[in-house]
């Protein structure tokens, strides 16, 4: 079976070229909403407050949206496979409170030995929740609800009241959150890095194709010979080391942790791949989109601050965008279903009619 990196879905029925070009041209068409949609916020904002569109303003909105759009990357990893992981806030809140006791301990502690240590306990913590879901046949929604509290406990119980303050850091694992390279954040960059590696993966290796496949039709993906249940376990795992990863950005782009850093953004993050063209339901949608969509959201929230309106309304015009995305999704999977099985119907036709015309032929040729 050949996996398609945007099918929503029929996995394990073979398209034609033109059913193919028809779903990449859907999901190309997601993106560039949203890329329409970030031009006009823009430039709306831009022409009533200028500053909006100055360098610095940018610089921060990149630099906001960094952290929300490398989790947002490895959410995607989780939910084309029709899983979801809920616990990214807390194994962000664990891993960042970590670093910033290692560091306050040990201030002369290497750098990439500590943001190691981050990505490793991220992705136990993926371990988790993939075994759970993936061997124990837990609902992923379920098994990660439980975990964001069983983790959030643990850093609770680990932090014991305690709070590491930017004082208790190295400056030189600070300079990281604020540090540019060629007039862009370094957090930026790296998830760009970050963004385009995992991207080519799941474009063009055969463990990411087979994700989607998972996504679109577990039982087909199983016939088709796919291990399903490690495929699962190895996004959640993948997943959890980027949020191991996100928490050492957290923690040098703000320095003071505690037991509540990042409460609540799994719901940004869900948001922004939901937003992004992820299709919830698994099969469809790439890293790029959900990037896209994380960028959008913070860069509502930096345009609401510069209009000077109510926060709340952050909220509300989240929470109508999240809607909206889940209709139009659904709405285009309806769509392209249909216009699947119309171009199938009309092949099986067309075969048809000349396995009849063939047979005419012989008939003619024999009474010859």
């Amino acid at each position: 079976m050949t996996a398609t990196a945007t099918t929503p879905a029929g996995a394990g029925v073979p398209m034609r070229g033109g059913a193919r070009r028809l779903v990449d041209r859907v999901a190309r068409v997601r993106e560039l909403g949203i890329v329409v949609a970030l031009a006009a916020l823009f430039g709306i904002t831009g022409a009533i407050n200028p500053s909006f569109l100055s360098l610095q303003s940018l610089r921060d909105v990149l630099l906001n949206s960094a952290i929300v759009a490398l989790l947002a990357v490895g959410q995607t990893l989780v939910v084309v496979t029709r899983n979801i992981d809920l616990s990214v806030s807390s194994t962000v809140g664990l891993t960042a409170f970590g670093a910033g006791v290692v560091f306050a301990a040990h201030p002369g502690a290497p750098i990439p030995l500590v943001v190691l240590g981050c990505l490793a306990g991220g992705a136990a913590c993926g371990l988790v929740n993939g075994l759970l879901v993936g061997i124990g046949k837990v609902p992923a929604l379920v098994a990660t609800l439980g975990t964001l509290y069983a983790f959030r406990g643990i850093d609770f119980a680990w932090a014991g009241g305690r709070q590491v303050n930017a004082a208790d850091l190295p400056e030189s694992f600070l300079s990281l959150g604020t540090r540019s390279v060629l007039g862009l954040p370094l957090l930026a960059l790296v998830t760009l890095v970050v963004l385009l590696g995992v991207g080519w993966v799941l474009g063009n290796l055969r463990s990411g194709r087979e994700l989607y496949a998972i996504g679109s039709n577990p039982d087909a993906a199983r016939l088709a010979g796919i291990p399903v249940v490690r495929r699962i376990i190895a996004a959640f795992v993948a997943n959890g080391a980027l949020a191991g990863l996100a928490g050492a950005m957290w923690a040098a782009r703000f320095g003071t942790l505690d037991a509540t850093v990042a409460t609540g953004k799994e719901l940004d993050v869900v948001a922004a791949v939901v937003v992004g063209g992820v299709a919830i339901f698994g099969g469809s949608g790439t890293v790029y989109g959900a990037a896209l969509g994380a960028l959008l959201l913070s860069s509502i929230g930096s345009a609401l601050a510069v209009l000077q309106v109510d926060a709340l309304a952050q909220n509300a015009i989240n929470g109508a965008l999240l809607i909206a995305a889940i209709v139009l999704d659904r709405v285009l999977a309806l769509r392209v279903a249909a216009a699947l099985r119309r171009r199938r119907f009309r092949d099986r036709q067309e075969d048809r009619n000349g396995g009849e015309v063939g047979g005419t032929r012989k008939v003619e040729e024999a009474a010859r």
